[in-house]
């Protein structure tokens, strides 16, 4: 069961999907305080944005899906912030804020399969698969949509992380990474990322880097740290 404080998300009574990637981001992705403009890339049920909603109270929240955001909308619509979220339905690659003016921070969980065979159901594609938004493309539009001095956090599997890395150099630097493994015994699963605008005359630097283990390797058991993090939108934690 997943909560946003008083607005209760049960899986088993409503559409929202509630994957592992978007939790983590969600709650691993730093708010600031000044962080006003939040933007939620390939937003799908509204999960991410809902997120941002419940820690960033005096934050506008949009998010930008190809595909239907009836969910979402109807998500947030149910839930406590929903002056403050909008959704659009269009391709990142063309939108464009109605005000024209930049995002503080930006989120994204984008699909990651590059090389791989795309599966017949086109709605698996998309979520699956960087057809519709290569990595390229994603970089462009984020590199175009976030202010100086925005973050753009990102969770991707460690390879496709790695792919993103090489793209964005010279354009957008990560500042902060942490990996996450399923359990202690576990090879490093998916790579956070927290990325800026690459300022003139910068010189390559380290990024700040940690690990999360998400399981203890124990049925249904989650590690203190998993816990913390995530506390807040999990009824039963």
């Amino acid at each position: 069961m997943f909560r946003f404080k008083q607005f209760a998300v049960r899986q088993e009574q409503c559409p929202m999907k509630v994957g592992t990637d978007g939790v983590l981001l969600g709650a691993w992705a730093r708010v600031g305080a000044d962080d006003r403009r939040i933007l939620d890339i390939g937003t799908g049920t509204g999960l991410i944005a809902l997120m941002m909603a419940q820690r960033a109270p005096e934050a506008a929240i949009e998010g930008v899906d190809i595909a239907d955001v009836a969910e979402a909308r109807a998500n947030a619509d149910a839930s406590p912030w929903a002056a403050r979220l909008s959704f659009h339905r269009m391709p990142v690659q063309q939108f464009r804020p109605a005000d024209g003016r930049p995002y503080d921070l930006i989120l994204a969980n984008p699909p990651y399969f590059v090389d791989s065979l795309t599966c017949p159901d086109e709605g698996r594609t998309r979520v699956r698969h960087a057809v519709a938004l290569p990595f390229d493309e994603l970089r462009d539009a984020v590199v175009r949509l976030l202010a100086p001095g925005g973050r753009f956090a990102l969770i991707l599997p460690l390879v496709e992380a790695h792919a993103f890395d090489e793209l964005c150099r010279g354009l957008l630097v990560p500042v902060r990474r942490t990996g996450v493994r399923t359990t202690p015994r576990r090879p490093l699963r998916r790579l956070l990322t927290e990325y800026r605008h690459v300022e003139a005359g910068e010189l390559p630097s380290e990024p700040e880097c940690d690990e999360l283990v998400i399981g203890t390797g124990e049925h249904e058991c989650y590690t203190e740290s998993y816990r913390a993090l995530t506390r807040d939108f999990y009824l039963k934690f």
